[in-house]
């Protein structure tokens, strides 16, 4: 071969290559434009992320907050951080640490003092679907994002309550469609059980002072004669005959009351707060001998429900009128549990419906949902919690909660009355109500005053209401939580929370 065919053969190759690069870095430019409109569209059309900016969703989602442990008992919870009280611009979360405001611990109830400096965690970070309503209908109880009708240019987040052409109103803290109780899905109902006790997490000091001159104590005292007994801090105890009954009694006067507080909020409030009528109660119960029975009774305005189980094989549910009626409701053969193996014990009294739980046997009765169907309403009387039992058995993780209770004043005993309260509120064609969870401290369809806005030439949106064409999308995954910060001075939480990340559950087909 030629020396001139070899310069030109190598010359060829040389140009062969730069011709390749070119076409790899064409091909690479046009993936990346391709990829970055996929992710344009997918944002814009499919998902979307967001950041909880507020506390009026807590503590489904979270604003920025204080990540708290009692002092006394060491159980965890959050507060809201707002940044006015600092001075702050709104929607502004500081990089180092704050006074640390007065907060009150929920389960034991011990007031945390005013002082210190402590660190701000960022608000919850969550996945939104947006268009999914372009396709299916929204669903009662969906967690969802909308453009604010007197501001279309912010997105709020709020829980979907009233459906086109539906009534809503507000009746003691419950959510009533046309006339009838709405009663929650199962998951958005286990998301929205707020604490009142939990025994598990006993003060270091028995008698811990609080801000309202009570002392703490073991809430859960006996009746005459019980021989109920502490078998443990967080254990009780019973050894008596089969047939006689003994009662432990929850004492408000001791432990938390059942008003409709959250630790998340301001304690300033805290004695104005409605009571809360719909609880739950639960433990885990252990049987030494198979005769005598294990229960627990809820009042709900001076009408008390009994759940029992009878060790032989029997769950029962009764109604004991204050006239001193008693009245079976229900009734259900099962199989006698195990000896000496821990069992689940549950009975919750909520949205009309008693629902009691032994192990996997579930046993319920439906009260109606009319208003008054669950007894004359009586907002000025506080329910009451009482365990029953009777042959050896053994208590543990005994726990009280409470329902969401949507208030009915702007402010804690005040006599400013909202929207779909004094009287139903009606929704037309395409038109929706939505409340917070954290609703004391939510701006909702219930205090909105302005219209909304509306495309120009077309006419304003009613007021409290949210129009179809402001929806945005359903929240669906909170897939960063406040995260944890390396060490203390670290401006970020860049370490992820995994635990806290989850589905943020709405509404369903099921009819409760």
């Amino acid at each position: 071969m030629s020396e001139g065919k070899t310069e030109k053969s190598s010359s060829e190759k040389k140009a062969q290559r730069k011709k390749n690069r070119a076409a790899e870095i064409a091909d690479t430019f046009e993936w990346l434009i391709t990829a970055f409109i996929l992710a344009f569209v997918f944002r814009a059309f499919v998902m979307e992320a967001f950041r909880i900016p507020t506390g009026s969703m807590a503590g489904t989602l979270k604003g920025a907050h204080f990540r708290l442990c009692c002092r006394q008992c060491g159980y965890k919870y959050d507060y809201g951080f707002v940044p006015g009280k600092y001075r702050l611009p709104e929607d502004t979360v500081p990089r180092g640490s704050v006074p640390l405001p007065r907060t009150r611990c929920p389960s034991c109830g011990n007031y945390q003092p005013v002082g210190g400096m402590m660190p701000v965690a960022n608000g919850d970070r969550i996945l939104v679907l947006k268009c999914i309503y372009q396709f299916f209908e929204p669903k009662r109880w969906d967690v969802i994002v909308f453009k604010n009708p007197s501001e279309p240019e912010v997105n709020y987040i709020k829980r979907l309550i009233g459906l086109p052409n539906e009534t809503v109103q507000i009746i003691d803290g419950d959510v009533y469609i046309d006339g009838q109780i709405s009663r929650k899905p199962p998951k958005v109902q286990a998301e929205l059980w707020t604490p009142v006790y939990d025994n598990d997490y006993q003060p270091v000091n028995r008698f811990v002072p609080t801000f309202n001159h009570h002392r703490w104590d073991q809430p859960f005292g006996n009746k005459t004669f019980s021989r109920w007994e502490k078998d443990s801090p967080t254990l009780f105890r019973l050894d008596s005959p089969a047939d006689q009954i003994n009662t432990m009694i929850y004492s408000t006067t001791i432990g938390n009351d059942f008003r409709a507080t959250y630790a998340y909020d301001s304690v300033d409030e805290y004695d104005y707060m409605p009571f809360c009528s719909d609880l739950m109660v639960r433990f885990y119960c252990r049987s030494g001998r198979p005769q005598g029975r294990v229960g627990i009774a809820l009042s709900k305005y001076q009408i008390k429900y009994e759940a029992w189980v009878d060790l032989t094989g029997e769950m029962v549910i009764t109604k004991n009128e204050k006239n001193g009626k008693i009245t079976d409701l229900a009734r259900k053969s099962i199989k006698p549990p195990a000896m000496n193996k821990s069992t689940l014990v549950k009975f919750a009294n909520v949205d009309h419906q008693l629902v009691f739980q032994f192990g996997s046997e579930k046993l319920t009765y439906d009260m109606g949902r009319g208003p008054q169907d669950a007894g004359r309403i009586r907002t000025d009387i506080p329910p009451r919690v009482e365990i029953l039992g009777s042959g050896e058995l053994t208590l543990s993780h005994v726990a009280i909660f409470r329902d969401i209770h949507y208030t009915t004043a702007k402010y804690a005993n005040g006599p400013e009355n909202g929207r779909a309260i004094d009287k139903p509120f009606s929704l037309e064609d395409d038109e929706f109500f939505v409340l917070g969870d954290n609703s004391p401290n939510s701006e909702d369809g219930r205090w909105w005053t302005r219209q909304g806005l509306a495309n120009k030439g077309l006419s304003p949106y009613r007021v409290g209401i949210v129009p179809r064409d402001y929806l945005v999308g359903k929240a669906l995954f909170v897939y960063w939580p406040s995260g944890f910060r390396p060490f203390a001075k670290f401006p970020f939480g860049i370490i992820p929370n995994v635990g806290r990340m989850r589905f943020i559950y709405g509404g369903s087909n099921e009819n409760p």
